[in-house]
């Protein structure tokens, strides 16, 4: 039987983020849980000469909670959707690390590796978006706060220098009255969103005073759909209000992706409905 084989590769395992910096580059590739980097490694899409096992640097992995939230880039899928300080201080975070995979890829796959890789599929670069978050990255030249409307360029691409690793993702406190949800319609196979929608909202005395909507697995990176959120802001919060900025979502997703699975046209209608379901959720968190 054929057996896909990764080309030949140094392996280390620093055991230092100073060590780990030092190891890394343009032809030492870093790993982390592996979901991404070991499939591209066997059909040698990916021949570095050398991987930099990230697994034995002390405090990646950590959660912490303080108003905000930080979370290392290190913690696995499960540890997000499991941990007290995320589901007390960013509840949708840790609903939506639930979602990701099976158990098995939940239980390896890790934070960081997942934005890092940047796949237009994902489920995180998309909620990281619409809930303001920062990306925290360290190389050579010091550490970076990156912006995660910044971080995301395009298809499996972003603002990370090849010498650089993603040490932390934060999430802002919320906001009284704030509420979010994130849905998706995921591929049977791998479960990765054909599309998905987060939506942040923020209702004061029963009228929308904030708005974002960010949809992923559409275009080539997570898009805002701008209009449709503006168009709820100062209104009062209302079932028509929800429809009438669903049916916008389509105006800010221009080129989707078409592919064996979905034509870009269905994933533009899924995205409209999935707005209309995570607007009507996050208002109802909100309240």
């Amino acid at each position: 039987m054929y057996t896909m084989r990764p080309a030949e590769f140094d392996y280390h395992r620093p055991t230092s983020l100073d060590e780990a910096l030092s190891l890394i580059g343009e032809e030492a590739r870093p790993l982390a849980g592996g979901h991404s980097l070991i499939p591209l490694l066997k059909f040698r899409l990916s021949t570095p000469a050398a991987l930099v096992d990230l697994a034995g640097v002390p405090g990646l992995g950590e959660i912490s909670a303080n108003g905000g939230l930080t979370i290392g880039a290190l913690a696995t899928h499960r540890e997000v959707a499991e941990s007290d300080a995320v589901r007390s201080a960013c509840p949708v975070l840790a609903e939506a690390a639930g979602l990701i995979g099976d158990p098995q890829v939940r239980n390896r796959g890790t934070l960081g590796g997942s934005i890092a890789h940047a796949d237009p599929a994902a489920d995180y670069p998309t909620l990281l978006k619409a809930l303001g978050a920062t990306v925290s990255v360290a190389g050579p030249n010091g550490t970076r706060e990156i912006a995660a409307d910044d971080f995301f360029v395009g298809i499996f691409t972003t603002a990370l220098n090849p010498d650089e690793l993603v040490t932390s993702v934060s999430v802002p406190a919320r906001a009284t009255g704030t509420g979010a949800a994130y849905v998706k319609h995921h591929h049977p196979a791998s479960r990765f969103a054909v599309a998905g929608v987060a939506a942040v909202v923020t209702v004061e005395g029963g009228n929308c005073t904030a708005a974002r909507i960010t949809v992923g697995g559409v275009t080539a990176s997570p898009t805002h759909a701008s209009s449709a959120a503006d168009s709820l802001v100062g209104g009062p919060v209302s079932d028509e209000a929800i429809a009438a900025a669903a049916a916008k979502v389509p105006e800010s997703l221009e080129s989707p992706t078409t592919d064996a699975y979905a034509s870009g046209e269905y994933r533009v209608h899924l995205a409209e409905v999935l707005a209309a379901r995570a607007l009507a959720k996050a208002f109802e968190r909100a309240a």
